[in-house]
């Protein structure tokens, strides 16, 4: 097996936030997308020291550019690694100059990744490591909140909960209030939420609720990568989706568990900042480089970087 450096990794997704800038407040979601495909499969494409198979593009949900669902990367050698990878994080964001939008890629072993076929919607919940182990998410709201407050060592009326402000999410946000706790209701940014979760010094107790399922898996890879935990149930909300699910055989109503999401044991994780957030900066440039900000984890050791990289403007 041949995992890239992850100073490769970090060279791609920060080949996709520089090539974002010029779109950034351009309300073009697309544009910025596909500038962010191209530059990261230019890095990727020729790089010598990995192989992979994409195994989550978020394209295919969107109609938008992407590295497509079993495209092959890298010219290297040994089996072939799993890529989930969305160049472009958070595209709103990007395209009113929000913060919180970045290009990230993770990794897994070959064959460990849950490919989601035709589901793109997913329900889930994911927590640091303090809570691993500790929450059924099949339980009441109520209970789950209760078991998250003593893995944290929290009260319940102290725990925040991420989740997407989305008509499907309404229940639930009502079932967070009504149990106590807080809710950090955002227009985007599934994979941040869980990362925010997965960290340690953050605000946010837990990601919940309906995203994409995309998100769901790179999400997955980042519990594993930090010992957190990840649990993702098929909800699809499209017609189309739904006979397709159905067709495929796959189950709606069972939970999927971490190792489920994501097998095998050797994860990574990077991040790479496209607008400044909560994690990570936006490029910055001078009249000789760019300098952008990252995020790379390994796992399962768990290690984390935090590198800037200063790329010279040719």
């Amino acid at each position: 097996m041949s995992f890239p450096s992850l100073l490769t990794l970090a060279q791609a997704t920060s080949a996709a936030a520089i090539a974002a800038q010029p779109y950034v407040g351009r309300m073009d979601k697309n544009g910025a997308d596909g500038a962010c495909v191209d530059a990261l499969r230019a890095v990727l494409g020729p790089a010598t020291d990995f192989r992979g198979r994409v195994v989550i593009g978020e394209g295919e949900k969107d109609d938008a550019p992407a590295l497509y669902n079993g495209e092959t990367l890298g010219a290297g050698s040994g089996a072939v690694v799993d890529i989930a990878v969305d160049p472009l994080e958070g595209t709103t964001f990007c395209a009113k100059a929000l913060p919180n939008s970045f290009s990230v890629i993770a990794l897994a072993e070959p064959g460990a990744m849950f490919e989601p076929g035709p589901a793109f919607y997913m329900d889930k919940l994911v927590v640091g490591s303090e809570a691993r182990g500790a929450l059924d998410p099949e339980a009441p709201m109520a209970d789950r909140l209760e078991a998250l407050a003593r893995a944290k060592g929290k009260a319940v009326g102290d725990l925040l909960i991420y989740l997407l402000e989305r008509p499907r999410n309404q229940a639930m946000i009502d079932g967070i209030l009504a149990a106590g706790a807080r809710v950090s209701l955002n227009s985007g940014g599934d994979v941040l939420g869980a990362t925010l979760a997965l960290l340690e010094g953050q605000d946010v107790d837990a990601l919940m609720g309906i995203g994409g399922t995309p998100e769901g898996v790179i999400s997955a890879v980042a519990a594993k990568a930090l010992g957190g935990d990840c649990f993702g149930r098929l909800a699809p909300q499209l017609e189309a989706e739904k006979r397709g699910v159905e067709e495929a055989g796959m189950s709606c109503q069972r939970w999927l568990g971490l190792e489920e999401l994501v097998g095998g044991t050797q994860v990574q994780f990077c991040l790479t900042g496209l607008t400044d957030g909560f994690i990570l900066q936006a490029p910055l440039r001078d009249s000789q480089a760019w300098v952008t900000d990252s995020l790379l984890i390994e796992g399962p050791s768990g290690q984390l970087h935090r590198l800037q990289t200063e790329i010279p403007i040719s």
